[in-house]
């Protein structure tokens, strides 16, 4: 037996540190994901891994699967990196991330496995429905408002692809000003890349009061168009792509405070914080 340290970071997952007498590994215990999930985010993990990007591989079993079940639930191993992420990020670092992510963008290309995105319009629609009962009239009106602004406006003519729709600062490793790895792959789809930009720069730009640094959005948007140049269409749609990911993280979090799940290892986060940010945006 090899004892588990667990990791109180997870929303949606139980994350524990195994350390074996073959290196130190990272146990996840899937609270919502279901097993046949799980081999899309693995496999791209492999194939991602394969072609240069900083991600943390899944370990295989002997029979050669990449998932298991513990406990009842989907459960997966994946090799320990070395780094930390960063509550305060440095431009460098922010720069080094988004050149990450670009080359993430461009060489999952030819993955071959598909997933539409979970957490999109149709969700925040009905998600919205769920929330109005518990929230202030003036949070259900911002978020019914919002919502309905985006219908017509989710960017699905822009350049799309294999996306992370989740890499904020905790789930990027940095061992100094470098990416040491990604992590955190399970709500990765497909979807704009605009939107996966987005939803980064929310999180790595953003200050303690919920606005936006921005020598930190500039420096990470200037690593990712060195990588991968952004076309006039998409800057033009990167406004309102921040508003989408304000609204998707929102409204997560608002479910995960007002309707909190079982898992062991959870952690609710301020559901206020993206709802203040998206207040903030021009």
């Amino acid at each position: 037996m090899f004892p588990l340290q667990g990791i109180a970071q997870g929303i949606t997952n139980s994350n524990y540190f195994l350390t074996t007498t073959s290196g130190r590994y990272v146990l996840t215990v899937f609270e919502v994901l279901k097993q046949e999930e799980l081999p899309f985010f693995l496999e791209l993990n492999r194939h991602l891994s394969m072609k240069g990007v900083a991600v943390a591989a899944p370990v295989a079993r002997k029979d050669g699967r990449l998932d298991s079940v513990l406990a009842g639930k989907p459960a997966c191993l994946v090799a320990c990196l070395k780094g930390s992420d960063t509550a305060l990020p440095t431009a460098e670092q922010c720069f080094h991330t988004g050149a990450m992510l670009a080359k993430m963008h461009l060489v999952a290309a030819d993955f071959p496995l598909e997933m539409e995105n979970p957490r999109y319009d149709a969700w925040w629609t009905e998600a919205c429905a769920r929330l109005l009962p518990v929230l202030s009239q003036d949070d259900a009106a911002l978020l019914c408002s919002e919502i309905d602004a985006l219908k017509d406006n989710l960017g699905n003519h822009l350049p799309s692809g294999i996306i992370h729709a989740d890499l904020f600062k905790d789930n990027v490793l940095l061992d100094g000003g470098q990416v040491s790895g990604f992590i955190d792959f399970y709500y990765a789809c497909r979807g704009n890349f605009m939107y996966d930009l987005a939803i980064a720069v929310n999180d790595w730009a953003r200050t303690a009061d919920n606005k936006l640094d921005e020598a930190l959005k500039k420096a990470f948007i200037g690593g990712y168009e060195g990588v991968r140049p952004l076309s006039a269409e998409e800057k033009a749609y990167f406004p309102t792509a921040q508003r989408a990911g304000c609204i998707r993280f929102w409204v997560s979090r608002l479910l995960d405070f007002h309707f909190p799940q079982a898992g062991e290892m959870t952690f609710i986060k301020d559901p206020n914080a993206f709802r203040n940010l998206l207040l903030s945006l021009d």
